[in-house]
């Protein structure tokens, strides 16, 4: 492991199982197993943690300074993987479409490295695999259990496909948006399809619902503002010549910011409460919010990029991006931040064709050991 060809080669294959056998969220067992198995036999200390899935460590340096954190992710999508790599998944409906086997290689690579110089850091840093990042769920279990009590910063990384191999990006404030979803149910009163007026169409009002909520963004925030409310998924009615009792929608929001994301909401209930007069219908709607908005700390941020740019990466400031990350759950409570690492295309994520690139795995576990370093580093002055 200390010859930069043998780690690579160690932490490539191993990226390669992981990817042959994904697991769902809080199903994540055989990871759990694996990941336990590695860290062990380097002897690095594993906390003991009340969740059934997930693996957590910590290292501890010889010198005093902050407690720190390092988060990955371990689960995997229910997607049939069409990627066409010769380490295809094993488990049918079953892939790393996100690029989780990625991430845990590169948050494993870190962790020996840094546990091989725990003699000269300083502080101590707490590693997280953290389970059910796809179902919102997982960072908050890891809040609840405690392990993160006395953590004063926490730091992660997604993999960017359209961000080349060697380039980095993050921002300060808002990173990613606030994920939100909903599902609406029109209850109406079926009638034949010859003859409409004896019944009350809720087709009709979902042909209203979707035209309406597209002027919740376009009409009512800024033209500068990001946010984006999607219909994704409409049922109603199960033959041709009959107007149906039902129908039903779902979809989600976009937001990236905390009133942006309250005046949706609001205003979505606006909606249906008028059109359910309007039709003389009952609508009922179910609103599941998801992980906020992944917001990083200036402080933190500058580091990130100071780092960035020290270890040679292609280093950006970018843009905000509409996918969801619970990582956000982490820096409600605990100030860090969160960085993009170029994995090469060409598919985006959650594609079932989605593949990323091999040599961004060794830069970017050179990336997390310097920066945990820098962190020690800084204390001490």
């Amino acid at each position: 492991m200390n010859d930069g060809i043998n780690r690579g080669d160690f932490l490539i294959n191993f990226r390669h199982e992981l990817h042959r056998h994904p697991e769902l969220s809080t199903k994540e067992f055989e990871t759990t197993r694996r990941l336990r198995t590695i860290l062990e036999e380097a002897k690095v200390e594993l906390l003991p943690v009340d969740l059934p899935t997930g693996v957590f460590a910590r290292i501890q340096g010889a010198k005093p300074g902050p407690t720190i954190a390092l988060r990955s992710d371990i689960d995997a999508l229910p997607i049939l993987e069409k990627s066409g790599v010769p380490y295809v998944s094993e488990n049918p409906g079953v892939m790393h479409a996100c690029g989780h086997d990625f991430h845990m290689a590169v948050i494993l690579g870190a962790t020996l490295s840094l546990n091989e110089r725990k003699a000269d850091l300083a502080g101590t840093l707490i590693v997280l695999f953290q389970p059910a990042e796809e179902t919102g769920v997982g960072a908050k279990s890891v809040l609840e259990s405690g392990v993160l009590e006395n953590v004063s910063a926490i730091f992660g990384f997604h993999n960017d496909p359209s961000l080349p191999v060697g380039a980095l990006g993050t921002k300060a404030g808002a990173l990613t948006a606030a994920v939100d979803r909903f599902a609406i149910q029109i209850h109406g009163a079926g009638a034949h399809g010859a003859k409409p007026n004896e019944g009350k169409d809720p087709l009709l009002v979902v042909a209203q619902i979707i035209q309406d909520f597209q002027t919740i963004v376009s009409r009512n925030l800024a033209p500068d503002a990001h946010a984006v409310v999607s219909i994704t998924q409409i049922h109603g009615g199960n033959t041709w010549n009959v107007i149906p009792e039902e129908a039903m929608l779902e979809g989600t929001v976009r937001t990236f910011s905390r009133a942006d994301r309250a005046f949706i909401e609001t205003r979505i209930r606006a909606i249906l409460a008028g059109l359910a007069i309007a039709n003389d219908v009952t609508i009922d709607l179910d609103w599941f919010g998801n992980c906020p908005s992944v917001f990083n700390d200036e402080k933190w941020t500058a580091l990130a990029l100071e780092v960035s740019k020290e270890m040679g990466y292609d280093t950006r400031v970018v843009k905000e991006t509409a996918i969801g990350e619970d990582f956000a759950y982490y820096q409600e409570a605990i100030p860090g931040c969160f960085v993009m690492i170029g994995s090469g295309g060409p598919y985006e994520l959650h594609d079932p064709r989605f593949r990323l690139d091999d040599q961004a795995l060794l830069p970017a576990v050179d990336y997390f050991v310097r920066f945990i370093e820098k962190i020690g580093e800084e204390s001490q002055r």
